[in-house]
C-alpha cells in the first residue's frame, strides 16, 4: 500500500528534540530554539500543496529461523544478535526473537515500510548554507513524521493488531505503543545494506527512493525498516559483535566477508 501525505498532515508528528539535536541545540536556551522551530514550521507551511511525503508499507507472512526472518516466498532477512554481557537475567536480543519460530508451523507477520520526501524540497532551495541546512533538517523530520503517522495507521487499522489504541501524539513520539519499527541503519538493525532486501520486498523505487552501493537512501530524507507487533518487542542496541558472528552473518547474507565488514564497521 502506498500513501501520499500532505505536509500539513505531518507537522504535528515532528519530533522536535531530534530536530534540535541535529542543530546542536539540545541544551540551548528556549527562545533561540523556539525561533528556529518557527522558521522550520514556516518553511514546512510554504511546502504544503507544492510537495508531498510518500510512504509505502507491506505486511508479509513470516517466521523466524534461528536469527533469520523468513518470508513465505522464501526471502531471508538475516538479523544480528547482541553479544555483549547482558544484565542479570536478561537475554541477548535479536529482532528475529519477536517473530514466531518456523518450527511451530504457524505463520506470523512482519511489516516492511519506507517513507521519503519529494527530492525537490531540498534540491530547489536557496544556495545559502543556512537555508539548505534548514530545508534538509525539516525534510528529514517530515520523513520521520510520516513513518510515525504510518505506523499508527498500521497498528490500528492496516495490520490492526492494536485496534483499541488511544494514544496522544506525544505518547506515540515517546514510543508508548505496542510493537516496534526499527529503521535500517539504527542500533537494532545496524546494517544499512539490508535495504537491498527491503527494497526487493517493498519496491522503494515506487516512492522515489534510490539506493547507493552501500544501501544508503536517496533522497537523504528517507526512512526504511521493519515493523514487529509482538507485545514484548522493544528497541535495543546490537552493539559490538565478534568475528564469529560477523562471518556467520556474511554467510547468511551470501556476501563476501570483507564487504560485510565494511557495512558493519561501527559494530566491530
Amino acid at each position: 500500500m502506498t500513501i501520499h501525505y500532505n505536509i500539513c498532515e505531518l507537522t504535528d508528528y515532528i519530533s522536535w528534540p531530534y530536530f534540535y539535536h541535529s542543530w546542536g541545540m539540545s541544551g540551548k536556551a528556549g527562545p533561540e530554539r523556539e525561533r528556529l522551530r518557527e522558521e522550520a514550521l514556516a518553511l514546512a507551511r510554504s511546502w504544503d500543496g507544492r510537495y508531498k511525503v510518500h510512504a509505502k508499507v507491506l505486511i508479509a507472512d513470516a517466521n523466524s529461523d534461528g536469527d533469520d526472518i523468513v518470508l513465505s516466498d522464501g526471502t531471508r532477512l538475516p538479523m544480528l544478535r547482541q553479544q555483549g554481557i547482558a544484565a542479570c537475567g536478561q537475554p541477548n536480543l535479536c529482532l528475529a526473537d519477536f517473530v514466531r519460530p518456523l518450527s511451530q508451523g504457524v505463520a506470523d507477520r512482519v511489516g516492511f515500510f519506507a517513507t521519503s520526501v519529494d527530492a525537490a524540497m531540498v534540491s530547489r532551495c536557496s544556495c545559502d548554507c543556512y537555508d539548505k541546512m534548514l530545508a534538509q533538517t525539516v525534510a528529514d523530520r517530515l520523513a520521520e513524521a510520516a513513518a510515525e503517522k504510518l505506523h499508527h495507521y498500521v497498528r490500528t487499522q492496516y495490520w490492526g493488531y492494536a485496534p483499541d489504541e488511544d494514544l496522544s501524539i506525544a505518547d506515540m513520539l515517546a514510543g508508548r505503543y505496542q510493537g516496534i519499527r526499527p529503521a535500517a541503519g539504527y542500533p537494532s538493525l545496524p546494517d544499512m545494506s539490508i535495504n537491498f532486501v527491503i527494497d526487493k520486498v517493498l519496491g522503494m523505487g515506487e516512492i522515489g527512493i534510490r539506493l547507493t552501493g552501500s544501501g544508503m537512501m536517496q533522497p537523504h530524507a528517507s526512512v526504511s525498516g521493519l515493523m514487529f507487533a509482538h507485545p514484548k518487542a522493544r528497541y535495543f542496541d546490537v552493539g559490538p559483535i565478534g568475528n564469529d558472528q560477523l562471518s556467520d552473518y556474511a554467510r547468511r547474507r551470501g556476501l563476501p566477508l570483507e564487504l560485510v565488514s565494511r557495512f558493519l564497521r561501527r559494530n566491530q
